[in-house]
C-alpha cells in the first residue's frame, strides 16, 4: 500500500472511500432517495409553466383539479425519500466514525513504545476524536450533499433545455469559471486544514496536561500560565478557522456572482423582442425559476467542496498513523512458561534522535530464580534494560537471551505474559478492584483475586470498601490513596504470577508496616521467580544474589550486597551516602 504521505488528494479520498463502501446497501438506499428527492424538486420548478399557461391563463378546469393531487403527492414523496436520505447517509457516516475509531485503536495497541514516545496524548486524542469526525463530513455527509445537489442540479438543467436551449447554452457559460474558482479554493482550504489540525493536537495536549496535572498546577500559582497557553492555543485555531471561513466565502460569493451576471444576461434576451416570441408566459417564469433555483445546489456543492478538502486533511493525519508499522514480531517459537536464565551478551541501545548510547556492551548472566537488584544514579540506564528486556524497543546491538533463546525468536504476545511489572508510576484504569487486580484475564475466580489482594497486604482496605473487590477506583485509582493504589498494583502482579517479576522501588509509597509485610509476601514469591528490581532505597535489596551497579550505561560492579560493601567501590559510596541521608 503507498504511504499516506505521497498519495494525492484523490488517492486519500479514495482510500477513505472504501470505509463507506462497506455500507454500500444503506449508501445504495440514500443515493436513490437523493436522486428521487432532487427528482420531485426539479418537478415542481418544470411545473410552473403549466400552471401559468394551463392554470391561469387558459383556465384548464381539469388540470386545476387535478393539481392539488399532484401536489400533495409530490411532497408524500419527497419527505419519504428526504427521510431515507438523511437516516441511510447517517448509517453510512456514523459506521465510517465508528470503523475508523476501532481501526486506529486497534493499531494504536499494536505500535511500538517510540511512538508513544515521540506523540502526544492530546496529538493522538485529537486524531481519534477531531479528525475521524472531519474524514466521516467528508465521506458520507459531504457525499449526500454532493448527489443531492448534483442532481438537482442535472435535473435543472433538464427542465432548462428542454424550455430554450440557446439560452440554457448561454447560461452555461459560467462553468468554467466556476470550475476554476472551486479548484484554486480546494488547494488552499486544504492547505489551512492541515494546520487546524495540527493546532487541535496542540489545544488536546494543553488542555490534557493541565486537566491531569491540576494539583501541580495548583500547588504551584500555574493557573494564569496555563490558561494563557490555553488561549494562545485557541486564538491560533481560531485565526485559521477565520481563514477558512473566507476562503469558503469568498468562493461561494463568486461562483454566484458569475451565475448571477449569466442569469441577468438570460434575463434579458428572454424578455428581448427576439426572445419573447420563443417563449410562452408560463415558459419563462419556469426557465428563470430553474436559473435561480440553480444558484442554492451550485453554493451547496462548492461548500461540499470545503468539506471534502478538510477531510481530506484529516485523512492525510489519520492514514499517517495506520500506516505506521506495528511492534515487529518475527517470533515462531511458542512458549507456557519460562524457566527464567537471562542473559545479556554485549548489549548497546540508544534511543531514536538521541547521539550518545544508554546502554554500552552491557553483559550478565541471571539463573532461573535469582533475584537480581538494579542500582545506580538516575539516567544510568536501568529502566531502559527492563524495558528491552520485555521488547519494548528494538533495533540494539548485542543478544538477549531468555533460556537459552534469543527474545526475538518467542511470540510476542506469549513472550509479554512472562512478566509481572509493578512499577513506582502505578496504572490503574477506571474499573473494579477486582478487574484491575485481575487485569487481562476475563471471567477471573474471586477466591483468587482476594488472595491476591491478601498477599499485596489490601485485603483489609478493599473489603471495608461499599462494595468490595466491586468498588470502582476512579481514573487511574484517584478514588484510592498512594499506598492503596500500590498494593493494588501489586496484587495485579502477584495475581498474574508470571516467572519473571520486574519490580520498580514497588513499596515506595507505603507506609513502613506495610512495605515490610508486603516485603515479606514479595520475599515468599520470589523464590519460585526471577526477579528483577530497580532498586532506589539500597535497604531493600540487601538480601538480593546478585547487585548490578550501573553508571552512564555501562555495569561497573557486580556483587552481592557484602561482596560489595567490602569492595568499597561505587555500590558502597551510594549506601553510605543514602544511610547518612537517612540518619540526619
Amino acid at each position: 500500500m503507498t504511504s499516506s504521505t505521497t498519495q494525492s488528494g484523490f488517492q486519500l479520498y479514495w482510500r477513505l472511500l472504501r470505509y463507506a463502501k462497506r455500507y454500500w446497501w444503506a449508501f445504495g438506499i440514500a443515493i436513490l432517495s437523493n436522486i428521487f428527492y432532487s427528482a420531485v424538486d426539479s418537478g415542481f420548478t418544470y411545473l410552473l409553466k403549466p400552471v401559468l399557461d394551463k392554470g391561469f391563463i387558459d383556465r384548464d378546469l381539469h388540470f386545476i383539479r387535478f393539481l392539488p393531487y399532484l401536489v400533495f403527492s409530490a411532497f408524500i414523496f419527497r419527505s419519504i425519500a428526504n427521510f431515507g436520505s438523511s437516516y441511510f447517509m447517517a448509517v453510512v457516516s456514523r459506521g465510517v466514525v465508528k470503523n475508523f475509531r476501532q481501526d486506529i485503536f486497534r493499531h494504536l495497541m499494536r505500535l511500538p513504545a517510540a511512538y508513544y514516545d515521540n506523540n502526544s496524548s492530546g496529538q493522538i486524542l485529537s486524531t481519534i476524536v477531531y479528525n475521524v469526525d472531519q474524514v466521516s463530513y467528508a465521506s458520507a455527509d459531504a457525499l449526500t450533499d454532493f448527489v443531492q445537489s448534483g442532481c438537482l442540479v442535472i435535473g435543472l438543467l433538464v427542465v432548462m433545455f428542454t424550455i430554450s436551449w440557446r439560452l440554457s447554452v448561454l447560461y452555461l457559460c459560467t462553468a468554467p469559471v466556476i470550475t476554476v474558482a472551486v479548484k484554486l479554493s480546494g488547494q488552499r482550504l486544504r492547505r489551512i486544514n492541515k494546520h487546524i489540525q495540527d493546532q487541535m493536537g496542540d489545544v488536546t495536549t494543553i488542555a490534557a496536561e493541565a486537566i491531569e496535572g491540576y494539583k501541580v498546577v495548583r500547588s504551584f500559582g500555574g493557573q494564569p500560565y496555563e490558561m494563557k497557553k490555553f488561549e494562545k492555543a485557541t486564538e491560533r485555531n481560531l485565526f485559521k478557522e477565520l481563514k477558512i471561513i473566507v476562503t469558503k466565502t469568498l468562493s461561494v460569493s463568486g461562483v454566484q456572482l458569475v451565475a448571477g451576471i449569466a442569469l441577468a444576461v438570460t434575463v434579458y434576451l428572454a424578455i428581448s423582442h427576439s426572445a419573447s416570441t420563443m417563449l410562452s408566459a408560463g415558459s419563462f417564469v419556469s426557465l428563470i425559476a430553474a436559473m435561480l433555483a440553480l444558484l442554492k445546489p451550485l453554493k451547496n456543492l462548492t461548500n461540499v467542496n470545503a468539506t471534502i478538502q478538510r477531510g481530506i486533511a484529516a485523512a492525510h493525519s489519520v492514514f499517517e498513523l495506520l500506516d505506521r508499522s506495528a511492534e515487529e514480531d518475527r517470533g515462531t517459537i511458542h512458549i507456557e512458561r519460562v524457566r527464567g536464565d537471562i542473559v545479556f551478551d554485549g548489549v548497546s541501545f540508544r534511543y531514536p534522535r538521541s547521539e550518545r548510547d544508554v546502554l554500552k556492551n552491557v553483559s550478565f548472566t541471571i539463573q532461573s530464580g535469582q533475584m537480581v537488584a538494579l542500582v545506580g544514579h538516575s539516567g544510568g540506564g536501568k529502566s531502559t534494560l527492563v524495558n528491552l528486556l520485555q521488547r519494548f524497543y528494538n533495533g540494539f546491538d548485542g543478544t538477549i537471551t531468555i533460556d537459552g533463546v534469543d527474545i526475538h525468536q518467542y511470540v510476542l504476545s506469549e513472550y509479554r505474559q512472562q512478566f509481572s511489572v509493578v512499577s513506582q508510576h502505578v496504572t490503574l484504569f477506571n474499573d473494579t478492584v477486582a478487574r484491575n487486580v485481575a487485569y487481562g484475564q476475563a471471567n477471573a475466580p474471586e477466591g483468587q483475586v482476594i488472595a491476591a489482594l491478601k498477599a499485596a497486604n489490601a485485603w483489609n482496605f478493599v473489603k471495608q470498601m461499599p462494595e468490595g473487590i466491586d468498588t470502582l477506583v476512579g481514573e487511574n485509582g484517584v478514588l484510592l490513596s498512594g499506598g492503596q493504589r500500590q498494593r493494588i498494583a501489586i496484587a495485579r502482579a502477584i495475581f498474574k504470577n508470571a516467572p519473571i517479576f520486574v519490580l520498580d522501588e514497588a513499596t515506595s509509597a507505603l507506609d513502613t508496616e506495610s512495605e515490610r509485610q508486603i516485603q515479606s509476601a514479595l520475599d515468599n514469591l520470589m523464590r519460585h521467580q526471577t526477579t528483577l528490581v530497580i532498586a532506589h532505597r539500597l535497604s531493600t535489596i540487601e538480601h538480593a544474589d546478585v547487585i548490578l551497579v550501573l553508571q552512564e550505561g555501562r555495569i561497573v560492579e557486580i556483587g552481592n550486597h557484602a561482596t560489595l560493601l567490602e569492595k568499597g567501590g561505587a555500590y558502597a559510596h551510594l549506601y553510605r551516602l543514602q544511610f547518612r541521608e537517612e540518619d540526619k
